[in-house]
């Protein structure tokens, strides 16, 4: 082998070697993600049993735990007027002499209550209309049955409402829930029955969602997110807009249909997805859970001592934004600008000292780092980033949708997919209303009630 033979080969090999390095980096970056430092799930940590969490992405406080100074707990207390009350007799005769304590009066006595639950049981209502002959002509006269009375047997407003309540707010299968009301009540439904309940309360909630709808997207700040769902074998997605007070969902058969969203304004507080940035008229805050568990993954498995800096100014900021209510002081918030940008130059010096990945092929850019992607996204998009800075009512992240869209991941673990789309959008429907309803300290099993009875809730 010649001189040039022997420097071609080994520049070769320098080559391979380099490329399996990355790609050993790249497998070990992977199997260093799990659920603190990432948007994997935790279903997808497995069944080893995860190490002690001595990094959380919540610092430690100096408070002990439990109940905190102030804390106002509940526990379980005596009422003054209970349901019923059993007398319990002193014995006869005296224990100590013998004597008998027929004729004693009594000079006290101690109580104690039990908390229990009747057995419950179905109540029949006979509604009954008289009917008259007139003496005169002869003619029959007839009364008239409520509005809601309209068949010879029917199920009442409260059945329908416990039983749209196991199912959309608990997500109790229909076979499950028709064993229930057998065992509880001894009042067997049919799973027909029990989806003729829900279309018929998906009907009745129609203007409902429509001013859902539109509410969020007046609101001065609203938060976005979508996930996959199963609609007949296929794959879907379920889309959330929401506030503290009112939730909104709908059902797209592509991920980028974000048509009906065109016409909202205000903030929007959302994950990055660049296709939210197509909405016109709107400003953006970026979820910043998102950006610590990247920078936690970058200080844990790269080992980068910029993601660790910028970690402990995101949460500093967001101490700030609690600790001033009202408005964080210009001083501060400058000072919190000029650290993040310091921050990025030391990540983007850094990263441009490090050797170049591989290139596959002849065309396109440079491949770039995951650190590197992270601060270039945290450099151009900075005032998305630190939006909550400079307005109170925009939120460090963008839990409030994660929260809202956790329900459906629940709907599928306990009782499967959708077999249609007109049953998957009553679903969505109805949960938009119960979520609202939630969060605005109603009563649902009410609420239900009141919506088979032809009454719409009013939200504030």
């Amino acid at each position: 082998m010649t001189g040039a033979e022997k420097e071609q080969r080994i520049q070769a090999l320098e080559k391979e070697n380099q490329a399996l390095r990355e790609r050993i980096a790249e497998l070990e970056r992977r199997l260093g993600l799990n659920s603190d430092n990432s948007s994997k799930p935790p279903s997808s940590d497995g069944l080893k049993k995860k190490p002690k969490r001595t990094q959380s992405l919540r610092s430690k406080s100096k408070k002990s735990s439990g109940g905190q100074k102030g804390h106002h707990g509940e526990t379980l207390k005596q009422v003054l007027e209970p349901d019923r009350i059993v007398n319990h007799s002193a014995p006869s005769t005296c224990c100590e002499c013998g004597c008998s304590l027929s004729k004693s009066t009594i000079i006290s006595s101690i109580k104690r209550q039990v908390f229990d639950i009747p057995k419950p049981s179905i109540e029949v209502t006979e509604h009954r209309v008289e009917i008259k002959q007139c003496p005169r002509c002869h003619s029959q006269v007839e009364g008239k049955f409520p509005p809601l009375v309209k068949a010879p047997v029917q199920y009442g407003g409260g059945l329908k409402a416990t039983c749209a309540y196991l199912q959309h707010q608990h997500f109790i299968p229909q076979k499950r829930l028709s064993e229930i009301f057998q065992d509880l009540f001894g009042c067997p439904i049919s799973e027909g029955t029990i989806v003729n309940h829900s279309k018929s309360l998906a009907s009745a909630i129609i203007p409902l969602t429509e001013e859902l709808g539109a509410r969020v997207r007046e609101a001065p700040v609203k938060h976005l997110d979508e996930t996959g769902l199963r609609i007949a074998g296929k794959t879907n997605w379920l889309h959330v807009v929401s506030t503290e007070t009112v939730t909104w969902y709908r059902i797209a058969t592509k991920r980028k249909d974000l048509e009906p969203l065109m016409g909202i304004k205000g903030v929007v507080v959302h994950d990055h997805w660049k296709p939210y940035y197509q909405i016109d008229n709107v400003v953006h805050q970026l979820c910043n859970a998102h950006h610590l568990r990247e920078l936690k993954a970058l200080s844990q498995i790269e080992n980068e001592s910029w993601a660790k800096s910028m970690k402990q100014l995101l949460c500093l900021a967001n101490k700030y934004q609690n600790i001033y209510p009202q408005t964080i002081p210009k001083t501060i918030v400058n000072r919190l600008h000029r650290l993040y940008e310091s921050i990025i130059q030391r990540g983007l010096i850094f990263h441009q000292s490090q050797p170049p990945l591989s290139r596959k092929g002849n065309r396109g850019r440079l491949k770039r780092r995951v650190g590197h992607n992270l601060l270039l996204r945290l450099q151009n998009f900075s005032c998305d980033v630190l939006r909550f800075l400079d307005s109170v009512d925009v939120p460090f992240t963008n839990n409030q949708a994660e929260r809202d869209l956790r329900m459906i991941k629940c709907k599928q673990k306990i009782s499967g997919c959708f077999r249609n789309a007109d049953r998957a959008v009553d679903f969505t429907n109805i949960r938009s209303v119960l979520s609202t309803a939630r969060k605005q300290n109603m009563n649902l099993l009410q609420v239900l009630t009141d919506i088979f009875s032809g009454q719409l809730p009013v939200f504030s």
